[in-house]
């Protein structure tokens, strides 16, 4: 492997990866020793370029030269290295496009923009509904008892905004594991990190979600709570406008 290869930006962020997550017995956030290579990798991805990767960031004149019969995908994925530990690629997203609500059921992930700008808003689950609202939750339009029953009522954890200048933004399979990814003000694109990868046959799989706003009974009396209302998260089909496609990586080699 080229001395270059085995010195790149890429390379580093991969080993510490590794490090942070091969060993599952101590992969939790109460272990010190994680929590201290977790930080480490958070550095390293904090400093990350497009150029480290080779990456010429998109215009919004190149994105909207595409011919409608040409059409690409809104979003693309450039795959970088993955093993049993964890999956690094860099994910490129077109003007206006958005990676819809999803989730990565047990699973960490690091999310570091590499050009352009992202909005991410997180959701939580919760074991069950905020106080304040018990009573009969209603819809509009009405559910169906089939739809009632993937139901889970959540809080919208944070919105926020992301550009090269930001650090990474970080999940666990507890917190902000949920969410939603939006190019804002033109493309976008950046690095990601899961741990350890989706692997459907051990549970891992991507859902996606659809957010329901419901008024309870007790919601109906008090006049803030009717205007917040309460989020609940419905499990949907992959949505018809979003899909994905592949390019090549070219930047740095990885060799762990």
């Amino acid at each position: 492997m080229p001395r270059d290869n085995m010195t790149s930006t890429v390379q580093k962020i991969a080993k510490q990866a590794l490090v942070t997550f091969r060993n599952p017995s101590i992969v939790g956030e109460h272990n010190k020793v994680f929590l201290e290579n977790q930080s480490k990798l958070k550095n390293l991805l904090a400093e990350v370029r497009a150029a480290d990767l080779k990456i010429v960031p998109r215009s919004v004149e190149s994105a909207s030269m595409m011919p409608p019969q040409r059409l690409a995908p809104p979003v693309t994925y450039m795959h970088i290295y993955e093993t049993d530990a964890f999956s690094m690629g860099v994910f490129l997203l077109k003007t206006g496009a958005s990676i819809p609500l999803h989730d990565h059921p047990g699973m960490y992930g690091m999310l570091k923009v590499i050009y352009g700008k992202v909005r991410i808003s997180c959701f939580d689950r919760l074991d069950k509904p905020r106080e304040g609202t018990s009573g009969v939750v209603q819809f509009n339009p009405p559910l169906m008892p089939f739809q009632r029953s993937s139901l889970r009522p959540s809080v919208l954890r944070s919105v926020g905004e992301y550009t090269e200048d930001s650090g990474p933004c970080v999940l666990s399979p507890q917190k902000d594991n949920i969410h939603q990814i939006d190019a804002v003000d033109g493309p976008t694109a950046f690095l990601d990190i899961l741990a350890p990868p989706y692997e459907p046959d051990e549970g891992r799989d991507c859902h996606y979600y659809k957010v329901l706003h419901a008024h309870s009974e007790a919601a109906d009396r008090n006049s803030e709570a009717q205007e917040q209302g309460d989020r609940w998260l419905m499990e949907i089909p992959q949505p018809s406008e979003f899909w994905s496609g592949g390019e090549p990586y070219p930047g740095p080699k990885v060799s762990l």
